[in-house]
């Protein structure tokens, strides 16, 4: 099909290489996908912060700090994004990744700056390393720039408009429980700081068991609100264990990102996740990211502090530097005191 990358042709090295042994960058061997052994995230109704009662709208307050403490990760429903605007961008999504790869890999494609189409991992070395997926990195201000694709331009901008402030009520909740300041988020973070990232995870043919979707990291945000399919694909590092999230329809998926590990002094977890590939079904999920200006300072006030102080420029400029040399991410440890 002329939309697919070339994935096959890119990896051929590393899949005839993986023809023959069994990959010892993968830990165990295949990379378990069974339904059988898909958790629950902690599941939220954030209905309750509009009801009367105070003791309902603590209580959720409650949960929502809980599970960024224990899990990282967390669920959603009654969030405020209705399931037809859901519906109507992936609609869109699914339309936009069938563009032909000659096409949809053009920088003049959406007219947005250049590298906001990627696919693969060009820097793996063996099996493990493999990333098979596909995505468009869009920051929200470049959007207006998709003139060319109007009713794409016109949805992701109407998720963005009722996303952005989801997440920065989720962001007051949890500062609150910390004692951080609001004012903190709001000098520093806005929507034209945030970006959309929409993805597709093509269907892997061949050694599908022992292939990542997306490589295992953390997020370098300080929040991010995810709408995946009913797939299945996402997992999560819980108490040295991989474990599978199960999709739920009605809700979104929230977790912690590196940022607000650092200023929570690790009482918040930024979590691993990854996404491991499927043989014969894609899979499409919307990423938002709740990111500072490069500029921002991270520094927290929780004593004594793990990290020491940095800006988020710092930081993105450490991990390209690490992702360069290493080919690993490496994090908040490069700041640990």
């Amino acid at each position: 099909m002329d939309y697919e990358p070339p994935f096959l042709e890119f990896y051929k090295p590393l899949l005839l290489q993986g023809s023959h042994r069994v990959d010892v960058a993968i830990s165990g061997g295949a990379i378990r996908n069974d339904k059988s052994e898909w958790c629950e995230l902690p599941l939220i109704d954030l209905g309750r912060l509009s009801l009367g009662g105070g003791g309902e709208k603590e209580e959720c307050m409650r949960e929502i700090s809980e599970a960024a403490r224990t899990w990282g990760f967390f669920q959603v429903v009654n969030h405020g994004v209705s399931q037809e605007l859901l519906q109507s961008l992936r609609h869109q999504q699914v339309e936009v990744f069938r563009t032909p790869f000659a096409r949809k890999s053009q920088e003049s494609f959406f007219n947005l700056p250049a590298r906001s189409y990627r696919w693969g991992n060009p820097s793996a070395t063996n099996l493990g390393q493999i990333s098979w997926s596909e995505a468009f990195h869009m920051f929200l201000p470049d959007i207006a720039r998709m003139d060319q694709h109007q009713s794409l331009r016109s949805t992701i901008e109407a998720f963005a408009s009722v996303v952005a402030p989801l997440a920065e009520n989720l962001m007051q909740i949890l500062a609150q429980k910390l004692n951080i300041k609001f004012n903190y988020f709001q000098e520093n973070c806005s929507a034209n700081t945030s970006f959309l990232r929409l993805n597709r995870y093509p269907p892997c043919p061949i050694f599908y068991s022992r292939v990542f979707g997306l490589l295992s990291h953390t997020d370098s945000s300080f929040l991010t609100i995810v709408n995946q399919d009913q797939i299945g694909g996402l997992q999560i590092m819980k108490d040295g264990n991989w474990v599978g999230v199960k999709p739920n329809p009605q809700a979104l998926v929230v977790n912690i990102g590196d940022l607000f590990q650092a200023l929570s002094n690790d009482i918040y977890i930024s979590a691993k996740h990854r996404v491991v590939a499927a043989e014969k079904v894609e899979r499409f999920s919307v990423a938002y990211f709740y990111n500072p200006s490069k500029d921002a300072l991270i520094e927290s006030h929780i004593m004594p502090p793990m990290y020491r102080k940095f800006t988020f420029g710092e930081y993105r400029g450490q991990i390209e530097k690490d992702v360069k040399e290493t080919g690993d991410k490496v994090g908040l440890s490069r700041f640990l005191l």
